[in-house]
């Protein structure tokens, strides 16, 4: 997975970040639809970013995927065309020099959106449906960092 020129807020400083990493996913059936889809189960998701002053950012899976919510649908048999929707809930971890870790914690999942033309993606554009607040766990009401696009390429990289 590589993310290019992602724009990124810590605080009210403003940064344009490359993400580099992976996600890796087992395909489960989906019971709503075993015919056109199948669920994706997250069993591991960590990319990191070098910040331009020093320091990194990293975005890791936070917990289990117990409850497969991305999916990967039929849209179209032929040519064939699908729709991958992956739901990640995150940690982002930011280090910067002279300071202790900073950890937060997504308040809702990070929902990437592609239009695929074969499963696995093999150089794929995946968006961000909607900016992603980061907030501390301590206090969830204070927004410290935002997410405001993720868009990555995945496969054939």
């Amino acid at each position: 997975m590589l993310a290019i020129d992602t724009p990124f807020q810590i605080g009210t400083r403003r940064v344009s970040l490359d993400f580099r990493g992976g996600i890796r996913q087992r395909v489960d059936v989906d019971p709503s639809d075993p015919v056109n889809s199948v669920r994706l189960r997250n069993v591991g998701f960590r990319v990191t970013a070098e910040l331009p002053d020093g320091g990194t950012v990293t975005f890791e899976q936070s917990d289990v995927d117990t409850d497969a919510q991305s999916t990967l649908r039929v849209t179209q048999q032929f040519p064939p065309r699908f729709e991958e929707r992956d739901v990640i809930p995150f940690t982002a971890t930011i280090e910067e020099p002279d300071s202790e870790p900073l950890v937060l914690v997504s308040r809702e999942p990070m929902v990437l959106h592609a239009t695929l033309t074969q499963y696995p993606a093999r150089g794929d554009l995946y968006q961000l449906e909607k900016p992603v607040d980061l907030v501390d766990p301590e206090h969830p009401d204070q927004v410290v960092a935002v997410l405001h696009g993720f868009p990555s390429k995945r496969g054939g990289l």
